[in-house]
């Protein structure tokens, strides 16, 4: 029985992803990576290439552990800067037919309704194109960025993710059904509402205590 390998590519939006100080070399241009037309670059080069996609990794957050301070990543360009993978996505897509696209979003920080209308709308500009890969963060760092003292702990922070992808199932496949949108020009009606609910939550995702 014969099985099939995805091949992709990974990168990160940011100068130095893996290979930190690679930027330093003359022909890298990873310090573009503030311009479009880098990424669109990088992705018709994966597409002529026939690899199935490109993978962007992300952090939120510094690393500042190393002499207690941010100041060797920053000073070598180790993932900071690092901006959101997600936007480079629709413009990749745009610039190709076959190629498909991985991006990280932490559970810890994101709203699980926001994510879920991101993640719908690159679904939709892609063609069903994008793939989310899921974490829930690992720096101290984030967590102060986002008014915490300190991040949660492993187990808190896997039950928050348990929880948030049983609300993005409910919203993704449970608040419209398949045939709620009709597009009836004649009597004026784009979707049927008996056919739409409503998803809630309990409340934000940034909790002291877990979901109940």
């Amino acid at each position: 029985m014969t099985k099939k390998i995805n091949i992709y590519a990974f990168d990160m939006n940011c100068v130095g992803h893996i290979n930190h100080g690679m930027w330093t070399h003359p022909r890298d241009q990873s310090s573009s990576y503030t311009s479009l037309d880098y990424w669109v670059n990088l992705a018709k080069i994966a597409e002529r290439g026939k690899l199935d996609g490109i993978f962007l990794a992300d952090i939120v957050g510094v690393y500042d552990v190393y002499k207690g301070g941010p100041e060797a990543a920053i000073a070598a360009g180790a993932q900071v800067p690092v901006n959101d993978p997600m936007l480079l996505v629709p413009a990749m897509a745009h610039a190709t037919k076959h190629l498909g696209f991985g991006v990280t979003v932490n559970t810890t920080y994101e709203q699980p309704y926001l994510h879920a209308r991101r993640m719908s709308t690159l679904d939709h500009l892609t063609e069903g194109r994008v793939g989310w890969n899921i974490v829930t963060g690992y720096l101290d760092s984030a967590a102060r960025g986002m008014g915490l003292s300190e991040q949660l702990d492993h187990d808190h922070r896997y039950d928050i993710a348990d929880d948030y992808l049983d609300v993005l199932y409910k919203l993704w496949e449970g608040s419209w059904d398949d045939d709620a949108v009709i597009r009836d020009r004649a009597q004026g009606i784009y979707a049927r509402p008996e056919k739409v609910r409503s998803i809630k939550h309990d409340g934000p995702i940034i909790r002291s205590t877990p979901f109940t």
